[in-house]
């Protein structure tokens, strides 16, 4: 997956047109170029940034459900999501893993009530369940997450539900989409649309943000999967049109492992903000959230807002027994959720369905927002099945609901550090023996090689320092101040690999530092 080749393929014939051009490079936007290039459709996405760089990587890192929706009564949702979560699981194994989920119990109908509520859930799930729920004592509550508050517990509920890698499930679909013949490409902003003489949309005028050079591209359907950013998108066509989305903050603390000292997660299903609080054990840390704050302009690096910090963290020491403060922050990380809701609604974010959304402009612009990333499959079907009508092609059958994401592997060892590289892993190997001295580590502390720098250049299309720490191996989520000590080494190798110079090594050190002071917490 070489942006250059691919970038190459695409100007070599500036006047074809092609099936689809898809807007955007996270979940949605890599499922949809997924979804039609298995169809056989030629498809090509543009992503401005890095892909998954907005909402996609800064998830809970969760493939549930939504027991919250449950309990809103949005059961279409949480049948859909639960039948989708497990199609997730068989198509992706070397990133969904099933996760053990403990809801403590401090109040005696809370036993009784959270019981029958994860029974149906379980029931709901059906042949793609991931295992029975079940009330569990105090002693066993206390067995499972020994640091648990234990004034006053009761007992527990143990349910299932999945866990994965957002950020590297978003690089398997986007390969997965070039093996598929598709052409996917990051660091391409979309400027404008191209419209014919009846202003119907036929294509797009883009960017190359790393040259500097624009061209257009024509194709049959353009579709807008840009997520919080979608009305940018739909202002381009209509400079009048209403905003489809409100945006929704969601953060996330990470802590040490020595805060919940279990292979196990907590729920707390009841905070002071109407939400669920989930800490989630995760690459060896805990991630602690999240928020649910309306947010008015959306951007690609949203900051935690004060309150938001204090609420977690208080909502934390509630439940457990080693009390987590600001200087216990590893990371903390924050993402926008694309809630499709009109204006004029005066919802609040966490009341507002997390269905999707998809419209069709007078244009022939397709539109898809709102969703979460375990419905992206089932989004970016529908979204094919829209464009396919509005582009006039040829009708095929979606064939992704059975298909293996690149990567697959089964019998997943999840302790091993390298395991989200699924059937890759053997290249990290071949890199090595071709060059031993790759072998090295970036870090004392973490497992990480140069090997893993040359392989995301190579092979996941990684262009900056910070694609490679934020996305690639996740460490700014996991240990930012780590993080920035291995820039500089990352920086070096990158740019051995990418053929650039001392001041390129200098400029991508700076900014990555920079980036990552915004993820600590002052004390």
């Amino acid at each position: 997956m070489k942006r250059q080749n691919l970038l190459s393929k695409l100007r070599s014939d500036p006047k074809k047109i092609w099936d689809m051009i898809v807007i955007g490079g996270g979940a949605t936007g890599l499922g949809v170029a997924v979804d039609a290039a298995t169809r056989g459709y030629s498809v090509v996405l543009f992503e401005q940034s890095d892909f998954a760089k907005g909402t996609s990587s800064r998830s809970t890192k969760l493939v549930h459900g939504g027991v919250r929706y449950l309990a809103q009564g949005d059961i279409s949702l949480v049948l859909e999501a639960l039948h989708e979560r497990g199609l997730l699981r068989q198509n992706a194994p070397h990133l969904v893993k099933n996760q053990a989920f403990i809801i403590p119990s401090y109040d005696w109908w809370d036993g009784p009530f959270y019981t029958v509520g994860m029974k149906v859930y379980d029931m709901m799930a059906g042949k793609l369940g991931l295992g029975p729920s079940e009330r569990i004592s105090r002693e066993e509550t206390m067995k499972a997450i020994p640091n648990l508050d234990e004034e006053g517990l009761n007992g527990g509920v143990i349910y299932y539900d999945g866990q994965f890698d957002d950020a590297r499930l978003a690089i398997n679909l986007a390969q997965t989409a070039v093996e598929n013949g598709a052409i996917v490409l990051n660091y391409i902003k979309v400027t404008n649309l191209l419209k014919d003489h009846r202003q119907l949309v036929r294509g797009v005028r883009v960017r190359d943000e790393e040259s500097g050079e624009s061209f257009e591209v024509n194709a049959r359907v353009v579709v807008n999967a840009t997520g919080v950013f979608v009305d940018d998108i739909l202002r381009m066509d209509d400079p009048q049109a209403p905003r489809l989305v409100r945006p929704s903050q969601g953060v996330h603390i990470v802590l040490d492992k020595s805060f919940l000292q279990s292979d196990s997660a907590i729920m707390i299903p009841k905070t002071a903000d109407g939400r669920v609080l989930f800490a989630v054990p995760w690459h060896g840390k805990v991630v602690v959230g999240t928020t649910d704050t309306p947010v008015d302009h959306p951007s690609l690096e949203p900051r935690a807002l004060e309150e938001e910090i204090d609420f977690i963290l208080n909502t934390a020491a509630q439940y457990l027994k080693k009390d987590p403060t600001r200087r216990d922050a590893l990371s903390i990380f924050a993402g926008l959720r694309p809630l499709a809701a009109p204006q004029g609604e005066k919802q609040s974010t966490k009341e507002i369905s997390r269905s999707h959304k998809l419209m069709v402009s007078l244009s022939g612009l397709v539109t898809i927002t709102g969703g979460k990333w375990t419905t992206y499959r089932k989004m970016a079907e529908d979204t094919v099945n829209k464009a396919i009508l509005v582009g006039g092609l040829e009708e095929r059958r979606c064939v992704t609901e059975s298909m293996p994401i690149h990567g697959y592997v089964r019998n997943v060892d999840f302790s091993h550090p390298f395991y989200f590289y699924g059937s890759d892993r053997a290249f990290l190997t071949d890199i090595i023996q071709e060059q031993p001295k790759l072998a090295e580590k970036l870090h004392p502390d973490y497992p990480f090689t140069k090997a893993q720098v040359v392989w995301a250049v190579r092979a996941e299309m990684a262009r900056t320092v910070e694609d490679f720490l934020a996305r690639r191996i996740r460490l700014l989520l996991l240990d930012a101040r780590a993080s920035m000590k291995m820039a500089p080494e990352v920086a070096f190798v990158m740019a051995q690999e990418l053929d650039y110079d001392q001041s390129w090594v200098s400029e991508q050190t700076e900014k990555y530092i920079q980036l990552a002071k915004a993820y600590l917490l002052e004390e």
